[in-house]
């Protein structure tokens, strides 16, 4: 099985096959980041197809030697967030969470309620706090890898985790008393 870098080096020279493994591979976890982002599917679908339209239209600004695959699909993934936000100014209600353990139906109703009071809280912060806490905790990246993806200093995206955990420690204080 050819790695990554080979993959890479397809895609830069015009290979849509390597183009599709690469879609194969990181779709999933794209899908993911937007969905967090919007908490709607549907939206997140199109984000995610415009993010690997969008690398493949730009393929040739790619430096593989300089930042990861999977970073610069994150960070175009973000700018198009960042542009539905400014284009909808979303504001919309927490969908139900499926718990995907099997608890007793209380159990279950409050772990709903309380991801729901999680994510309203989550939505409420600013785009770049709520970007920065969703890369670094849900996405598991780095914070030099978040950075990079929100085009901040590591100290400045440290700045708006402590910001944005501030802010959803005191509105989860309030919803949840």
């Amino acid at each position: 099985m050819e790695d990554e870098r080979q993959i890479i080096e397809r895609i830069l020279a015009g290979s849509e096959l390597a183009f599709r493994q690469i879609v194969d591979q990181h779709s999933q976890r794209i899908f993911n980041y937007v969905r967090r982002m919007t908490r709607n599917s549907a939206e997140a679908e199109d984000i995610s197809q415009e993010t690997f339209i969008r690398f493949w239209v730009s393929r040739d600004r790619f430096d593989p030697g300089r930042v990861k695959l999977t970073t610069w699909l994150h960070r175009i993934a973000h700018n198009l967030c960042v542009d539905y936000f400014r284009q909808r100014q979303l504001q919309e209600r927490p969908a139900p969470v499926q718990p995907d353990r099997q608890d007793s139906p209380d159990t279950e109703y409050e772990l709903s309620i309380r991801a729901g009071v999680v994510h309203k809280a989550l939505m409420s912060l600013s785009e770049r706090q709520r970007s920065a806490i969703v890369l670094c905790h849900y996405q598991n990246f780095s914070q030099r890898d978040a950075a990079h993806i929100l085009d901040l200093s590591v100290d400045a995206l440290e700045s708006l985790l402590r910001r944005g955990r501030r802010k959803l420690k005191q509105k989860l204080a309030k919803e949840l008393e």
